[in-house]
C-alpha cells in the first residue's frame, strides 16, 4: 500500500517522497529529520500508531499538517484521529484523484473531509467521552475478564471495576458486555 501511495504522489510535478517508514516510532524520527510539508499517516501502525504519530509531531511542531489514510471507518477514529490534528482523513479504497485532491488542499492549509467520512462524524453517537481508564476496562471487558479479573489485573476493588463496567454501558448506550464490545468494534473504539 506505501509503495502505491508513493507512487501516485511521486507522478505528480508539483509534489516529491521525501520518506517512508515501517511504524510509528520511524515516523517521528523521519519527520523530525525530513520536516515535509503534509503527512500521510495510517492510523494502524505498528509501535506507535497513528493518533501517538500525529500527538507526537504535533507536540513538537505544533503547525503540522496531517492526512489520515486508514482503513478505520467508526466514528471514534475519526473523530480521535481530528482530534490528533489530522487535517484530512481518507480512507485507503480513496481514488488517487481524492488522495492527491487532498495533500494539495491540506498543503493549502484547507480540510479534506470525504462526504461518507462526514457523516460517520455527525451521526456520531453514545459513547463519545469514554475516559482512558473506561477503554482500558472495556478491552478487558473483550477479553471476557470478570469483574474481579478486571479489579485484580488493574489493582482496583471489585466494587470500582463494576462501576466502570456499567459507566461504559450507560456511555455506549447497550445492554450487556457482549454488546458493549461489539458495538466498541463497530465504532472503532476498540480494534479486534
Amino acid at each position: 500500500m506505501r509503495q502505491g501511495v508513493a507512487a501516485v504522489v511521486a507522478a505528480q510535478t508539483d509534489m516529491t517522497v521525501v520518506g517512508e517508514a515501517g511504524d510509528g516510532r520511524q515516523s517521528v524520527e523521519l519527520f523530525r529529520k525530513l520536516r515535509p510539508d503534509v503527512l500521510l499517516v495510517d492510523l494502524g501502525l505498528p509501535i506507535l500508531d497513528g493518533i501517538g504519530v500525529m500527538e507526537a509531531i504535533r507536540s513538537e511542531f505544533p503547525g503540522s499538517r496531517f492526512i489520515a489514510l486508514t482503513v478505520y471507518q467508526g466514528d471514534e477514529d475519526i473523530h480521535r484521529a481530528l482530534q490528533a490534528g489530522a487535517q484530512a482523513y481518507l480512507l485507503k479504497s480513496a481514488p488517487a484523484s481524492q488522495l492527491v485532491g487532498a495533500i494539495r488542499a491540506v498543503h493549502a492549509g484547507l480540510r479534506r473531509i470525504p462526504p461518507e467520512i462526514a457523516s460517520r462524524i455527525s451521526d456520531r453517537g453514545p459513547g463519545a467521552g469514554l475516559t482512558a481508564r473506561e477503554i482500558e476496562v472495556l478491552r478487558l471487558v473483550a477479553k471476557g475478564r470478570t469483574n474481579a479479573e478486571i479489579a485484580t489485573e488493574l489493582r482496583i476493588t471489585s466494587g470500582t471495576a463494576k462501576w466502570f463496567v456499567s459507566s461504559i454501558l450507560s456511555k455506549l448506550g447497550v445492554d450487556d458486555r457482549t454488546e458493549a464490545v461489539t458495538t466498541a468494534l463497530e465504532r472503532g473504539i476498540l480494534h479486534g
